[in-house]
């Protein structure tokens, strides 16, 4: 095992070379350009293949091929970039394929600019394609959690037959920090996967990969399929991380980056006196709604920090059930909030400043 300074986007590419992934397809946008850069690099260097499409909407449908012909394969962008891609993620949950999405989070909403947000919230887990489907959802919170999220993102896809997209934003992307590795590769054993379209192999009839389902009671038995699988993910998955939650009055709660801010208020706060604890959920989908419910049983209140202007709260307010007050602070545009200012939003709603 050795330490290793890596930027986000860089660990992200690694993380998946790691977990056997040997497809990459994608287009550049920042903040997350430095992660084909790096896969342009060392996909050639583990005799994989590095394409850069002409624009996402190929790279989406690149994935499907690959997906389809039974390779575990990717591919990332940034905010406006992941919307054009919808129409093939939608199709690929359609066929089951497994793969990996990465979304590195920018300002919006539009081109708006290249700063790190977290609005992509609502997209990534309430389905941003048509149709009735949801993708599995890892938000991590440091470099080191992303490479094991990577390979955790892989093995879930396979597993369940299902693209994962693995969230992020820009100060996660671009920040650096050290990150421990194994410096002898041990690739995952790959799950065989005989549904794929990668020639008969001894079958007497093909395996058609297909998301069109022209009679409404197939298209119907399909959606109850996906849905029993989710079912399933939700009971197998979630996944969360609890800080000083055992006696807090008030409980802060965010992802990634604001997760990391409000982690850094709950000492702060807990220095001056003010029982805090945290809540960050690790799968955004499935959301970890069971863990709200039992701090809501000892809590006086919840207090939401988000990068976007109030979206994953609407989720914590379903979760705790109206049995306890939910408040809200939030930065957009590609404004992060100040640990400060959450900690004066503490101050108040302990003081009973806001309901």
């Amino acid at each position: 095992m050795s330490k290793v300074l890596m930027k986000g986007n860089e660990a992200i590419g690694e993380g998946a070379i790691r977990a056997g992934c040997r497809h990459f397809f994608g287009y550049p946008i920042t903040p997350q350009s430095e992660l084909p850069h790096y896969l342009a690099k060392r996909m050639p260097e583990v005799g994989g293949v590095f394409l850069q499409a002409e624009s996402e909407t190929s790279s989406i449908n690149m994935v499907y091929g690959a997906a389809g012909a039974g390779f575990r394969t990717m591919t990332s962008s940034s905010s406006p970039g992941i919307s054009l891609m919808q129409e093939g993620i939608s199709y690929l949950v359609g066929a089951e394929l497994p793969c990996v999405i990465v979304n590195v989070m920018r300002g919006g909403p539009g081109l708006g600019n290249i700063a790190p947000a977290q609005s992509d919230y609502f997209q990534s887990v309430k389905g941003g394609g048509h149709g009735d489907y949801r993708l599995i959802v890892l938000a991590p919170a440091s470099v080191q959690e992303i490479i094991d999220l990577m390979g955790l993102s892989f093995g879930l896809a396979d597993q369940y037959r299902t693209p994962v997209m693995v969230v992020g934003d820009g100060i996660l992307g671009q920040m650096m920090e050290p990150v421990e590795l194994d410096e002898e590769v041990t690739l995952p054993e790959i799950p065989a996967k005989p549904w794929a379209a990668g020639g008969l192999k001894g079958r007497t009839a093909p395996n058609i990969i297909n998301s069109l389902y022209i009679v409404p009671e197939a298209c119907e038995d399909l959606n109850k399929k996906l849905f029993a699988k989710y079912e399933t993910i939700t009971q197998r998955e979630t996944r969360w991380e609890e800080y000083r939650l055992e006696d807090a009055e008030i409980v802060l709660t965010g992802f990634g980056t604001a997760a990391r801010i409000a982690k850094s208020v709950v000492d702060k706060a807990r220095a001056e006196g003010i029982k805090a604890g945290l809540i960050r959920p690790i799968t955004l989908w499935p959301f970890p709604a069971g863990v709200y419910a039992k701090a809501a049983e000892q809590a006086g209140q919840f207090l939401c920090v988000e990068m976007s202007m109030g979206q994953m709260v609407e989720d914590v307010k379903l979760a705790v059930n109206g049995r306890k007050p939910v408040g809200f602070y939030g930065r957009s545009g590609g404004m992060v909030p100040l640990a400060k200012d959450v900690f004066a939003e503490v101050k108040k709603l302990m003081a009973g400043g806001a309901q």
